[in-house]
């Protein structure tokens, strides 16, 4: 077995073997910025779910029992929980993000740990969100979007080529990895991996933590982190960074199970300072692998290279665009936010902590207090995909509110807001015609009375997509991967 080879260190041999043989239980996360745990736990329960709180995670639940995948449930689709597994869950908490900080996730697809951090934030502040891989892009993406967090910025990006020019306050540096640590996923069963290719690998991590130290304020802080065993690519790599940098290496606490960093393996003697890192084996707390050390760069200042979010995304590599563009940008927004207010029915209060960028043919809304892209170095090799949610669509007939502004508002948004059944979104979504007089809007009227034009159209008091009243027609307009989707989670949740 390739995992042979760590009987000496690890602590309890046959629990940890006991373990990879077992299924992996099912664990969530709360996305407590849009609802409580609680919460979550109780319109479950009406579904027959059973869950628990996660020991030393407040914000998880783990699954006991479920009548059907968790995963198909509707308030995984509206995105208040992100099915994450327990050991992951301890990395966002113990780079302890504020709201207002600057934080990089350097490798952040598929967004589990992103997210988090972001709802440790509250959403303010900036998480850059940055990864290579375009096929885990779009399900960062998709993550994104869903759990509605307004404070990422999503960045197509080789971490080990990050852009100069902007220096963060914290940085998770979650690395590729043999992936030793998720050999539970796999039946117990893991591959070796040759001499060349764990070579090729190792010198990939150490060059992912070298760029993150070099875009730390002084004072900031990295968190190193692998869901593997293998000390090659954990205490070895800290280790190398550490003899000629001047890092403090910050002791990690959990307040749950786990096991002390290496200090040697075989016939390599490791930095001392590594005893304070963190190794999670899937036995500690019936979850996968992991190891973390958590680093400080000496010293104290401020980020540099943030400035204000433009009205207009750059282009062209541009620093800022045009003044003339600029100001018809802000006309856009201007004229936006006062549809979305007088005509759509959002709250001023609820817009008046936001910010707006345009870019092509959509407005973005973002709860960014600053941005670094203008101040990065002008190479090849990066660039911006989102910023926070994508809230107006333009064309030929003006603005349009989009589904995720709809799931960030989160509930009834003014008198144009339409509640179905479970039965009146199966019917709707179907392409069936709904009578706009059995749906009422309040104070006696019904969609009816209604004048032409867009809807918010909710499910109880969750806000689901955008709708159009049209000719006497209701007619849903959510992107055809969610309609579908959510249509199979209605036939599940509400058979």
């Amino acid at each position: 077995m390739a995992l042979e080879r760590y009987r000496a260190f690890i602590d309890d041999w046959d629990a940890f073997q006991e373990a990879l043989l077992r299924p992996e239980p099912r664990t969530l996360r709360v996305r407590t910025g849009r609802i409580s745990v609680d919460e979550v736990a109780a319109r479950l329960a009406e579904q027959g779910f059973e869950t628990r709180p996660f020991p030393g995670l407040p914000d998880f639940l783990e699954v006991t029992h479920q009548p059907f995948p968790v995963s198909e449930s509707l308030e995984h689709w509206l995105g208040l929980f992100y099915i994450q597994q327990a050991a992951t869950g301890v990395a966002a908490p113990i780079l302890d993000p504020h709201p207002g900080d600057r934080v990089l996730d350097m490798c952040a697809a598929p967004g589990g740990k992103t997210t988090h951090l972001a709802d440790l934030m509250e959403d303010r502040g900036a998480v850059v969100a940055a990864d290579v891989n375009e096929k885990r892009l779009r399900a960062l993406l998709g993550n994104v979007y869903r759990t509605a967090h307004t404070n990422i910025l999503t960045v197509a990006s080789d971490g080990r080529l990050f852009p100069s020019g902007a220096t963060f306050d914290r940085i998770l540096a979650d690395v590729p990895c043999s992936g030793e640590g998720m050999v539970r996923k796999k039946g117990g069963r893991v591959g070796r991996t040759s001499q060349k290719a764990l070579d090729r690998m190792t010198r990939s991590q150490e060059k992912l933590l070298r760029r993150a130290v070099d875009l730390l304020r002084p004072g900031g802080e990295v968190l190193y982190v692998t869901c593997t065993f293998s000390p090659d690519e954990n205490e070895s790599v800290v280790s190398r960074v550490l003899a000629d940098t001047d890092l403090e290496v910050l002791p990690i606490d959990l307040g749950l199970p786990h096991a002390r960093g290496l200090t040697e393996f075989e016939d390599e003697v490791f930095d001392p300072r590594m005893a304070d890192a963190c190794r999670i084996y899937p036995h500690h707390f019936d979850s996968g692998g992991l190891f973390l050390c958590h680093l400080r760069k000496p010293g104290e200042g401020a980020v540099e290279g943030w400035g204000p979010v433009p009205a207009l995304f750059p282009s062209g590599g541009d620093a800022a665009p045009p003044a003339d563009e600029e100001a018809e940008a802000k006309a856009e927004i201007a004229a936006g936010e006062t549809y979305l207010r007088d005509v759509y029915g959002v709250p001023e209060e609820t817009l008046a902590d936001v910010g707006w960028i345009v870019r092509g043919e959509n407005i973005w809304l973002h709860t960014l207090d600053a941005w670094p892209a203008q101040h990065w170095e002008a190479i090849h090799g990066w660039r911006v995909l989102s910023v926070g949610v994508r809230a107006l669509s333009r064309d030929g007939r003006g603005q349009r509110p989009t589904t995720d502004l709809i799931r960030w508002l989160d509930g009834p948004v003014g008198d144009r807001t339409l509640r179905l059944d479970p039965e009146q979104w199966k019917q709707a979504l179907s392409g069936m015609d709904l009578p706009l007089e059995s749906l009422p809007v309040g104070d006696g009227r019904t969609a009816a009375d209604l004048e032409d034009g867009f809807v918010t159209l909710c499910l109880g008091d969750r806000g689901v997509g955008r709708g159009v009243v049209r000719r006497g027609r209701l007619l849903p307009e959510l992107p055809k991967a969610r309609a579908g989707w959510l249509l199979k989670v209605l036939d599940r949740t509400f058979a």
